[in-house]
């Protein structure tokens, strides 16, 4: 059960004349007053009770009076909670009337209940740890924030790099008619070679024939004494025909051309594989920033789901590239009601024990968010204590030279609280 102030009475503290109260237990009680009249005299009086001498203030004294401050609280467990005489020692005693000290109260009262703008004036970031460590995933959140970090800019150099190769092999020329691998002068002289070569060898098989013919001839003149050697010539004759009738001289026009053009036919070649290297390359770089995406996509959603599956304070609150959301907005974007909503539903988690806020300056909100506030309040089983520069029936009670006014309102406002 946390714990809330049933009542407080205070005398010639700071500009406290004498003030007694019973706020609501529940909701919203607006201590409303013009300037100077004491209204913040009452909050920073009640964090200095509870919250122990780190809390005091410069000159607690009231100007003018010759007697100490007097101070009580009396919390709804019992508790009373006083300090009084001239160095305003501090006396906590239980319902048994057993004695005890701040120790006592540190347990479970909240020092950023008692000074909520502590909270509010940190930057972004520190509001969110504040609530990551609260729920417990502050180093897994962290830990999940460098790792989605990392792999963004690493995707995102990726990125770069493959719009870059992209380009570049756009503008590279590309020749279709060229060969797929880089002309060898040497293998050209080769081939070419062994053209001439077996050009050569025909040659020599016709000069052959030419003499078996010649022979022939010869021979035919004596055909009767050279019978058995003219059927041999015949016959030789006859082969080497057959031999030399498909013979085809081949021709080295073509590389003989391809050995002159080599340089330009190499320059092609060469232009088409880097063409392709550099289409290949962005191929690769595509994929790994399609793949890098998918990768930040899983590490948001994790994130997503170690957030939610959290203990929230509050409904759409949430935590955003390190800072604090609440429904989507950042705190700079957020209202001035909902920034005091979120402030005081964080404080309250941080230490469930304590029931009860301290709210400074409400005069930036309008009636309706008031109203909008102070039911959240209630609704949530929290009081909050706040001063509001106004004399209207918003307000529970009005501070007037430091002392409250006795009058009542024709109506008391929806939230409770005494005037």
């Amino acid at each position: 059960m946390s714990v809330k102030i049933n009542s407080l009475e205070f005398e010639n503290v700071k500009r406290i004349k004498a003030v007694k109260l019973e706020p609501s237990a529940n909701g919203l009680t607006v201590i409303g007053g013009k300037n100077g009249q004491g209204k913040t005299s009452v909050l920073n009086t009640i964090a200095w009770v509870l919250g122990g001498n780190k809390f005091k203030p410069s000159k607690p004294h009231r100007e003018g009076s010759v007697l100490p401050p007097s101070l009580r609280i009396v919390l709804d467990n019992g508790l009373v909670v006083e300090r009084k005489g001239k160095n305003s020692d501090l006396k906590v005693i239980d319902p048994s009337g057993n004695k005890s000290g701040q120790q006592l109260l540190n347990e479970f009262i909240s020092a950023l209940a008692l000074n909520l703008p502590e909270f509010m004036n940190s930057s972004s970031k520190e509001k969110a740890n504040t609530l990551l460590q609260i729920i417990g995933v502050g180093d897994k959140l962290f830990e999940l924030e460098r790792k989605e970090t990392e792999m963004y800019n690493r995707r995102h150099t990726i990125g770069q790099i493959a719009d870059q190769k992209e380009k570049f092999a756009k503008e590279l020329p590309n020749y279709p008619d060229a060969p797929n691998e880089i002309v060898s002068a040497s293998e050209l002289i080769r081939q070419q070679q062994e053209i001439l070569a077996r050009n050569g060898e025909n040659q020599r098989k016709r000069q052959h024939l030419a003499e078996i013919e010649n022979r022939a001839n010869s021979l035919s003149a004596e055909i009767e004494k050279l019978q058995t050697e003219l059927t041999a010539a015949l016959a030789d004759l006859e082969t080497a025909r057959k031999s030399a009738m498909f013979l085809k001289d081949e021709s080295t026009a073509e590389l003989e051309k391809n050995i002159n053009d080599i340089e330009k036919i190499n320059i092609m070649v060469r232009a088409n594989l880097d063409k392709e290297k550099a289409e290949e390359d962005a191929k690769n770089y595509k994929d790994e920033y399609a793949k890098l995406s998918g990768e930040i996509d899983s590490v948001r959603k994790e994130k997503y789901d170690l957030l939610h599956s959290a203990a929230l304070p509050l409904e759409g609150l949430s935590v955003e590239e390190g800072e604090l959301t609440y429904n989507g907005f950042r705190w700079d974007n957020m209202s001035g009601a909902e920034q005091l909503k979120v402030s005081t539903a964080i404080v309250r988690k941080l230490n469930p024990d304590c029931g009860f806020v301290l709210l400074d300056k409400l005069e930036q909100m309008d009636i309706d968010t008031l109203n909008e506030f102070g039911a959240w309040l209630e609704s949530e089983g929290l009081q909050a204590i706040a001063t509001r520069v106004s004399t209207g029936d918003e307000c529970s009670v009005i501070i007037e030279d430091g002392y409250i006014k006795e009058e009542e309102p024709a109506e008391l406002p929806k939230w409770g609280g005494n005037k």
